[in-house]
Formats: C-alpha cells, sequence, structure tokens
C-alpha cells in the first residue's frame, strides 16, 4: 500500500513510485519532492524489514550514504558565514597536526572539492577504526598525500565526513554531528541525522545487502568499469 499525498501535476510520480514495489522488487521507501517551496509529493510505502512485514512508516529512517557529504559541507559553510572558518585559509591554520608530510599549504577549499589528495589511507586501520573518530582523524593527518594536491580530484569515499568534520570539531569544540544537530537540523525541524541516538535505532530501516557476486568475481566498490584492479579509484 502507497500512503502520502501527491499533487494532481506530480501523479505520475506516484505511478512509478507504485511501479517499483509492483515491478522492480522494491522492498520499502519513501519520496518527499519540494517544487518552488511547497511540498508536492509526499509518498511511502513497503515495509522496512525485508523479512518482516512492519509497514514503513512516514518517519521511517533510512542510511543515506553519500548524500551525508552535503549536510558535512553546510557544517563547514556554516562556520564560513560566522566569519570563523576561511576556504583559502591551510587546513593546519586549524588542524595543525595535518601538516605531517607536505601537506602544510593545502587549504580547507580542496578538502571541500576532493582535491587533497586523501581518498584513502595508506596503511591499514585496525578493525573497527571507522567508529573511532580520533583514530581516523589522527591516521589521515599521519598520511601522505596519494597525487599532488589541487592538481586533479579524487573522491573521497570514506575520507570526506573526517577530514572536513574534524575542521569542525577544531574550530568549534563539538563533535561534527551535535554541531550539525545543534546549529542546522534541530533549529530547522530536520529529522536528519549525523550518528544517531540510540533512542532513534527502531526508526531505522536496516539496508539491505547486494546479492553476492558470481564466483571468481571481484566487487570494485566505486570504480571505474576501466580501472586498474587495484585502483584507488
Amino acid at each position: 500500500m502507497i500512503e502520502g499525498n501527491v499533487h494532481p501535476t506530480f501523479e505520475p510520480v506516484r505511478e512509478e513510485f507504485a511501479r517499483n514495489f509492483a515491478e522492480r522488487g522494491e522492498i520499502g521507501a519513501s519520496l518527499c519532492v519540494v517544487h518552488r517551496g511547497r511540498v508536492v509529493v509526499d509518498l511511502w510505502g513497503g515495509y522496512s524489514h525485508r523479512h518482516e512485514q512492519t509497514p514503513w512508516q512516514r518517519d521511517t529512517l533510512s542510511v543515506i550514504f553519500s548524500c551525508t557529504k552535503g549536510a558535512v559541507a553546510l557544517a563547514a559553510l556554516r562556520l564560513v558565514s560566522q566569519g570563523r572558518l576561511d576556504l583559502d585559509a591551510p587546513v593546519a591554520q586549524y588542524w595543525p597536526e595535518f601538516a605531517a608530510h607536505g601537506k602544510q599549504q593545502i587549504p580547507v577549499r580542496w578538502l571541500l572539492s576532493h582535491q587533497s589528495g586523501l581518498p584513502a589511507f595508506r596503511a591499514p586501520l585496525p578493525v573497527g577504526s571507522l567508529y573511532e573518530w580520533d583514530t581516523i582523524a589522527t591516521a589521515l593527518a599521519d598520511t601522505a598525500p596519494w597525487y599532488e594536491p589541487g592538481t586533479r580530484q579524487a573522491y573521497g569515499a570514506g575520507t570526506f565526513g573526517h577530514l572536513v568534520g574534524e575542521v569542525v570539531r577544531r574550530i568549534d569544540g563539538r563533535p561534527l554531528g551535535h554541531y550539525f544537530h545543534d546549529e542546522i537540523a534541530r533549529p530547522r525541524g530536520l529529522d536528519f541525522h549525523l550518528g544517531l541516538p540510540a533512542s532513534e535505532h527502531g526508526r531505522v530501516a536496516p539496508t539491505v545487502k547486494p546479492d553476492p557476486l558470481p564466483p571468481g568475481e571481484r566487487w570494485r566498490f566505486l570504480s571505474h568499469a576501466n580501472a586498474h584492479p587495484d585502483s584507488i579509484q
């Protein structure tokens, strides 16, 4: 069952949303579209658990993966608007340890534009490190760039949040998630979280894992089809 409302002009969106469930194997989802300041699509349907018939609710939460990068950038840009962060200043001005391995002149804006040369780590990290903010921040500060900073872009899928977030933390003092909640989400009534409080875990729809690859086939996350198998891209 599809619930919610759609402006008559956008009725084809409801039809396609319903087809996702009827024809394309969708399990549960929600969709909200704002057009010129008006909510014209607000739909939800299906189930929040793959193997349980728990209805997807209007306030069901889901992981949005790299869309959080925009939220992290907003946190940094709010500091810019307050005159507390200069995008052309060296990162090391706010985060002194970052200057290691020739990174002392990298400007903050190159963190935001994926031009800092730090799309990945060079040294293996202990299992569970991604849950330890200080561990990752220290590792990034101690990582030499993979290429000359500013000469190209390399998408920091797993490093962007910590690179920009640590600058936010060094300036404001609050962890990134707290800063985003206090300064951006809560004042605007946004049900959007960078780090979810335990009290809200019951609203989360678990992520459905992709089907296993055929034997012998290698899964290259975010890799270009012709990329070298050992490439960090």
